[in-house]
Order: C-alpha cells, then structure tokens, then sequence
C-alpha cells in the first residue's frame, strides 16, 4: 500500500471511544455489538469520505467518460468487512476489537445483508462494482433502493415460507441521502404532439402523475487505492407540489410501495404493472441524473457519447434507450438522426439469459396507457427499423426483429436495436446466441456481437470468506495474487508438494468445521466434517436440476437400505436455494428435498453415512461460509440453459471439484482445469438440440426400461418418501406426463457414473488434494477484475484513473 494513510490502532480507538459516546452515551467495554458495528461503520466511512469526494471531483474536472451500469438487482452482501480489507484496516480493527473482548464476527454479523438481487444477475453486478472500483475505472451502478430485499425464507413443515427482509429497520450506515439530486419522473396522462410556430412538432403532456425519486449513494471502495465510485439508489417519495392529489393512507401507500419490495410477484396484472413502473422509474431517474451530471461539464450535448456509457444489465432498464431519446428530443431539440446516433453510441446491453420466456415482453396497452411518451418513442424506433432494412432483408426476418410484434413490446430487441453492443457471458452462451436465439439479429449487426464471459472478484470469495486458505496462500506464493488474480497460477509449482497439499486439506477440513457447527446451530443436524461436503447453491429452477441432485440423493439412499454394509462413501449434500413466491413447482421440489433430509437424517440404519441439509435464506453472507467448505460443486443444469453460472467460478476458487454439463462458463472451466479435474457428464449442446429438431425425446421410455429410474421415481409417490403426496405426484407428473423438460431422466445415468467415481478418488486423498490445489490454481483467470477491464476496453471505451499517483504528485 505504499503511500496511503492508514488509520493506526490509536487514532482508530480514540475515534470509537468518540463516536460511542457521541452517539450511545456509553465506554468500548459496555457497548454491545450493535454499538460497536455502528460506531466502527461511521470510523470507515469517514475514512474514505475525502477519497470519495476527489473521485468526484477528479471525473468531473478532467471530464473523465464514466460509465453507468443499470441493473434492477444489486447484491452486495455486508459492506464492513469488505471496506476494511480494502482500506488495508482489517486485521488492525479486528485486533483491536478484540483485545477488548469481544468477538469480531459478533460485531460483523449486526450487518444485514443488502439483499436487493434475487440470484447471480445482482451478485455479479455487486462484483462489477467492485471491480471497477479496484480496477481504477470509473464506473457506477444505478438501481432501486428496495425497502425490503428479496424475502428472508423460512422452513415451516418443510415448505418455503416467505418473510419480509426489512434490511433497513436499523438503518444503513453507509448511505447518503442526496436530497438536492433529487429529479421527477412522469407517468400516465395524455401526451400528444403540438405544432410549433417554426413548424416542428413538441410533446404536450396533460394529467401526468408525477413521482420523487430520491438517491441514496453507497460509496463502492477500490481495494487499496484512492478510487471510490458509486452505487447509486433510487427511493420514490411524492413531491410536495403532488401532495393534495393523495388524499388518503391507501393512495400514499400505494405510492410508496413502488420502491418496497424487489420482483413483485407478476402472476398478476397489479404485480406487472408495478414492475414495470419500477423499471420505467430507477430508469428514468438515473439517465436524467446523467444528464444533469453531464450539463456540468460545459461540453455540447452534441458530444455526450464521448463522455457517457450506459449498460443496459438484462432487459429490465431496456427503457433506458427511448428515455434518453425523449431527452434529446424534448429537452435538447435534436433532430431524431442525431438523437438516435447519439443513443445507440452510448447504450450496450447484456443478455443473461437464452430462454425465451425470461426475455421480458409487456403488453403495448399497458406501456401506451401508463408510459405514453415512451410507447410514442419505441413506435417511432420500430417504424424506422422497419423502413430502414425494407428492401435490404427478407420481410419474415424483418417481422421477427420488431420491437413491437402483435400487442406485445420486446424488450431485448429494443435493448439490441438501442445500443452498440449486445455480449453474452460466456464462450457458449455468446455463440448460442448468434447461433440459435438472437440469430436474426447477429444476420442484422454481426459487429455488435461480443462475449464477455462472468467473472467473480476473489477479494470477496477468497480474501474475506477464506481467510484460512488466502493465508495459506500469501505464505506459499507471496501476495501478489491479491492484486493479480492470475498469480495463483503458481501454486501449481507445488502440485507434488506433499506438505503443502497437507496444509490445503488442513484449511478445507477447518472450514467445514466451521459449517458443520453453523449447520448444527441453525438446522440441528450433525455432519461429519470427514464426509464429502457436496453442494448445490443457486436460485432454485427447474433448469438448474436440483432435482436432478435429488434423484442421486434418493438412489444412494435406496441403495444403502438393500445392502447397509455396501462400501458408501460418507457424504453431506448442502442445499442453498430460494424459490420465487409465485413459482409452485420450484416449491415443491424444496419440500421434496426437505422431506428426504428429514426420512434419511433420521433414518439409524443410514447414521452418518448420509445426510442433507436444505440450508434456509441462502444469501451472500451464507455463502461465505459454505463456499470454502465445499468438496464438490454441483453445476448440472441443462447445456444451453444456463447463460454463465458464477457459483461455479467461486466454488473453484476455494478448491471445490466441479460436477459439470458442459453448460455456461462449465465449458471454459473444463478448457481451463483440464479434462482430469473436473466431472464432465451428460448430453451436449448438440445432443439438446437435435432432441429439440426431432421431437423425439421419451421419458417415459426411459421408465419403462430402466429399473433403477423407475424404482427412483416411484419413491416420490409410493409413500417412501413421506409426507409429499401432492408434491411428489406434481414431480413425477413433470417427468413423465410432461415429458421431463429439462432431460432429467437421460442424464441421470450418466451422472450417477461420474458420482460413484467422485466417491472413488475421495478415497485417493493425494489424487482429491491435486485436483483441489488445481482448481484453485486456475480459478484466477475467472476474476471479473479482467471482465470490466474488457467491457471497459471493448465497449464502454473508459480508461483507468490512478487518482493515488495523482494525489502524490
């Protein structure tokens, strides 16, 4: 760290001593952790609060062009132990707090995760940031500062339940509230097109509704630098020239609820239209933020596109390309050529996803009644695509590309057809789309086309979560890695290294005592740390085949009843999964694995040879502690549903085995490891989609020939798994009714295979420690350091900021 101040362990608790009292009217050793977390934030914010306003300063000043990352879910988890690390005061505070006897993970644990994402879209936008910011580069987020998170989800008789995450009862010391920055938003009413004296055309708006939107900045802190970006947040308050039209509670509440809650459930048209006024309002919002920004400058609004790069992070602030166009438009009086020009150059877009129905659609009448002045704008963006490649493509491509087809808005073609970039997140996932699902627009823009495949950043997922392991690493390799992630490639000078492959198991083996003990504390069950800790943690979706996983679960157990004294490889399988509320079937599968976990736990002939635990509220918080304890990573969704994956990527990194489709960034993790330290299984790419061009998958032919599956499913409706009569009838509908979407039945063969192989090398525990150090060794490559820093080259044309050189100079 060179140069950079830090604060040292007096100044640190004379300035706690301070705050404590200021703030508690109380001593260091009768505040409690909720005091000392508190008193410790405002010390750290403190001490980037001057970083912060120079990063500022500096952007503005010089003019630097930044970039706006748009994105509906941010997941950034706790915040202090994060900041401390990268101010260099980790070890100094933790230390210090507890030579005045308390326990530092008390203290750490007050924090509530800041849960404002559902899964990987949020977390990797959360790492981005992070990246940025570490990376020197001038980045921000723009999104919804949620009242509540996701749900905070509780087992009651082994169903979901969901209860609100009020993360924000005890406030959030580290957001600011900019009031000044305030900016309107505009819905509803009637807008039309009034003649002007000069003969042009300008919008006339009559009975908007119009609503506050208020930011609220989090610092995001560059590890050991002077850069300090922002996440800014949107909260939506009615401005007081409205105040007398919301005469009642109800109206008000109705108003404050935009911003309440992350996903409203959309099985509903109130759930849809609040989404999609969510979107419209952190959308509008932010882009008219930018511009204010940008008048700062000075500079033509003719040359924003020279200073402003927006992304469009999934369809969701697809609104931002017609938002910026009714601000040239109206605001600035461009001409439509110019306006457009200027858009399209500023906007890129990531698509996540290659299933259609996630690629979002809202009907024309509710944007046109509720949205005016942007269905006027996409009407006008579609008609002009049309006349533009008439004559230049066939029509049926043309008709497939609109943005408006039938009564419904495409989202992702707006965001295609509106920016300059459309990237996938890795190798496969980019080349599916040229290929298969955005085709026509790959015939239409072929140079628009990117990858950038996911990354993780390992300050969190190895530095914080696996202080053991970085430890151990700094002591083998030196710590250079920190800052190089590729680095940890030189731990494979010490692949025969039988010492050190000791000392790597001794950290795994700490680490899953570590688990072990949460899971007894919250769940009640004892695991067997010498067992294989198998994990599946993601979003639970049928795609992603947690049942697939169940399936093992349930033959392994069968097994194991015929012959108790068959050789078994002892084995936990951990579960960390949320279900959306209104997805039933995701539900289901969970009272199913619930179910099993309570037959199998409890079951003596079965004792410790098999357990599960379904671990409840999985966050980022709770894979800090699962991650490092994992064995093996399951990663088993069907090839070509899942975009990328980053479970797989932090899993690696903390010497997790990966059981693998060749689905996502699996294929490069596979390219990366090699063949021999990875689990590789099931039906390709090419496999799915000739199934798909024949239509000749049976799944029940596969029941009605294999014993095994047969004996697998009859488990869930036969009564030998207790306690799921609906579920497991809806479960085994789903396979052999409907045909097994997601080809569960086909690749359960093949997987149960390459388990009993997995449970083989275990036995070999020098083959498992090098497979493990190996993992470990590749996983740098996969840090989203070296993403950003390519969107920052490829697509937002940004440059790094060494604002520490200038700030010596």
């Amino acid at each position: 760290m060179s140069e950079r101040q830090v604060m040292t362990r007096d100044e640190f608790i004379e300035d706690l001593r301070k705050r404590l009292r200021e703030n508690f009217a109380m001593e260091i050793e009768t505040a409690t952790p909720n005091e000392l977390f508190v008193a410790i934030g405002q010390i750290v914010r403190a001490s980037y609060a001057d970083s912060w306003h120079r990063t500022r300063q500096r952007y503005l000043e010089h003019k630097q062009k930044q970039s706006y990352y748009f994105s509906i879910e941010f997941l950034p988890g706790r915040m202090l132990k994060s900041n401390l690390l990268s101010l260099g005061m980790l070890d100094m505070v933790r230390d210090t707090v507890e030579e005045f006897g308390f326990d530092f993970d008390d203290v750490l644990r007050v924090e509530n995760d800041m849960a404002l994402g559902n899964g990987g879209l949020g977390r990797l936008a959360s790492c981005f940031l992070d990246c940025l910011a570490s990376r020197e580069l001038p980045g921000n987020g723009n999104g919804i500062r949620y009242d509540y998170g996701l749900f905070k989800q509780q087992f009651v008789d082994g169903y979901q339940v969901e209860l609100p995450d009020a993360w924000l009862k005890s406030g959030n010391v580290w957001e600011v509230r900019r009031e000044s920055e305030s900016v309107n938003v505009h819905f509803g009413g009637n807008v039309y097109m009034k003649q002007m004296p000069d003969g042009s055309l300008k919008p006339v708006a009559e009975n908007e509704r119009i609503l506050k939107a208020v930011p609220y900045d989090t610092g995001v802190v560059g590890y050991e630098n002077d850069t300090v970006n922002t996440l800014r947040l949107w909260s939506v308050e009615i401005p007081a020239s409205e105040e007398g039209k919301y005469r009642s509670i109800e109206e008000r509440r109705m108003v404050e609820d935009l911003t309440a809650v992350l996903y409203p459930d959309d099985s509903n048209e109130q759930g849809r239209l609040t989404r999609l006024t969510q979107e419209y309002f952190f959308v509008s919002a932010g882009i008219q933020s930018i511009i204010r920004y940008y008048k700062k400058t000075k500079m033509p609004i003719s040359r924003i596109n020279e200073y402003i790069a927006i992304h469009i992070n999934d369809t969701h602030p697809a609104l931002c390309v017609p938002e910026m166009m009714r601000i040239l438009l109206d605001e600035f009086d461009l001409s439509w050529e110019k306006a457009w020009g200027l858009t399209v150059s500023m906007m890129s877009y990531t698509n996540h996803t290659i299933m259609q129905e996630a690629l979002e659609k809202w009907p024309v009448s509710m944007v046109k009644y509720h949205l005016p002045r942007m269905y006027q704008i996409i009407e006008e963006i579609d008609r002009r695509f049309v006349t533009n490649l008439q004559g230049l493509y066939p029509d049926d491509l043309i008709q497939r590309t609109r943005i408006i087809q039938g009564d419904q808005i495409h989202m992702a073609n707006l965001s295609i057809i509106g920016s300059h970039s459309t990237n996938g997140v890795a190798k496969l996932h980019s080349d599916l789309l040229k290929s298969v699902v955005l085709h026509d627009f790959y015939v239409l823009y072929p140079e628009r086309f990117n990858n950038k495949t996911n990354g993780i950043t390992q300050r969190r997922w190895l530095q914080l979560s696996n202080e053991p392991l970085a430890g151990l690493l700094d002591e083998t390799i030196g710590t250079s890695w920190r800052k190089e992630p590729t680095d940890l490639q030189m731990l494979m000078n010490y692949y025969d290294d039988d010492r050190l492959l000791e000392l790597l198991a001794d950290t795994k083996h700490k680490n899953k005592v570590r688990l072990a003990k949460y899971i007894k504390e919250t769940c009640n069950i004892e695991v067997n740390p010498n067992a294989i800790f198998d994990v599946q943690i993601k979003r639970l979706h049928a795609y992603k085949r947690q049942l697939l996983n169940l399936l093992h679960i349930v033959k392994c157990y069968l097994d194991l009843k015929d012959d108790p004294n068959r050789n078994f490889v002892p084995r936990v399988w951990i579960f960390g999964a949320k279900a959306a509320p209104s997805y039933t079937y995701a539900k289901s599968i969970i009272k199913a694995i619930n179910e099993t976990a309570t037959l199998i736990n409890n079951d003596p002939d079965i004792g410790d040879k098999m357990k599960i635990v379904f671990l409840p509220n999985y966050n980022v918080s709770l894979a800090e502690i699962i991650i490092p304890a994992a064995d093996v990573s399951e990663q088993i969704s069907l090839a070509t549903k899942e975009a990328s994956g980053t479970s797989n990527m932090k899993l690696m990194a903390n010497g997790a085995v990966t059981m693998a489709t060749m689905d996502g960034a699996n294929v490069e993790i596979r390219d990366y490891v090699g063949a021999d330290n990875i689990y590789v299984f099931g039906l390709t790419e090419e496999e799915v989609y000739r199934y798909y061009e024949k239509g000749d998958y049976s799944a029940q032919a596969i029941y009605d020939q294999d014993p095994v599956v047969r004996r697998v499913l009859n488990a869930f409706v036969d009564g030998t798994i207790p306690n799921i009569q609906r579920e497991g009838q809806e479960i085994f509908d789903s396979l052999l009714k409907y045909n097994d979407e997601f080809f569960l039945l086909k690749d359960f063969e093949p997987y149960c295979k390459v388990q009993e192989q997995v449970s083989q090398d275990y036995l070999d525990q020098t083959k498992w420690r090098k497979m493990s150090l190996t993992n470990t060794a590749k996983s740098g490559i996969f840090s989203a350091d070296y993403t950003v820093m390519k969107y920052a080259e490829d697509i937002w044309q940004i440059a790094p900021v060494n604002l520490h050189k200038e700030k010596r100079n």
